[in-house]
């Protein structure tokens, strides 16, 4: 017996959000339907809000219902440093450590030529126009240990070194190929306190 074409055309929704199954699809169609209707149309406000009002920052790529976001807007920030990251979710993680204080430049990917993904794929022209318009006197790489965390901090290091800007790397008490999002707020503030200089790209690997 196959669903009724309302709640299947439902599941068949819900699946394409990254990790969700056919299984959980229909859990989420299931809960949803036993909500109260009022629920249900707040939850549907609440989804146009979000995707009418939450832009990316036109200054560091960060989602915000401001612009400038409400980092960039902060005037108690260190606008002499920025912490390249790779997505939003890993802002958000360092943030939670309320250890770093500078500012953020959120690359919205990095370089992975086998899912296609180059250099002009993500923010990081963004990132060298934004360094030639302001004084900023650290750069902290913050892109994970995976391969392409690695090859994205080199490359960006090897761009920004003619600038004679301090380039500095968190510093990783994480499994090789972790994820920063996924470390505990405490490795992270030490990883942010412990950053170390990078005087060549070739340090980015060692």
């Amino acid at each position: 017996m196959e669903y009724t074409k309302p709640l299947a055309q439902l599941i068949e929704f819900f699946q394409k959000f990254p990790g969700i199954g056919p299984k959980s699809a229909q859990r989420i169609a299931f809960c949803l339907l036993k909500m109260q209707l009022s629920d249900i149309q707040k939850f549907a406000r609440l989804m146009i809000d979000a995707k009418t009002n939450i832009h990316y920052c036109d200054i560091c790529y960060n989602m915000s219902a401001s612009n400038p976001c409400e980092i960039c807007s902060d005037t108690k920030r260190d606008n002499s440093i920025i912490c390249v990251v790779s997505e939003i979710k890993d802002l958000i993680a360092i943030e939670k450590t309320r250890e770093y204080k500078g500012l953020y430049h959120v690359l919205q990917g990095l370089i992975s030529p086998l899912d296609g993904i180059g250099v002009e794929d993500i923010r990081i022209k963004e990132l060298l126009t934004r360094i030639s318009n302001s004084s900023i006197n650290e750069i902290i790489l913050a892109l994970g240990s995976s391969v392409e965390g690695e090859a994205t901090s080199m490359y960006i290091a090897k761009l920004l070194k003619p600038l004679n800007i301090k380039i500095s790397r968190i510093a990783f008490g994480l499994p090789i190929g972790s994820d920063i999002e996924f470390a505990d707020e405490i490795t992270l503030a030490r990883a942010i306190e412990g950053r170390r200089l990078i005087n060549s790209p070739e340090q980015i690997s060692r």
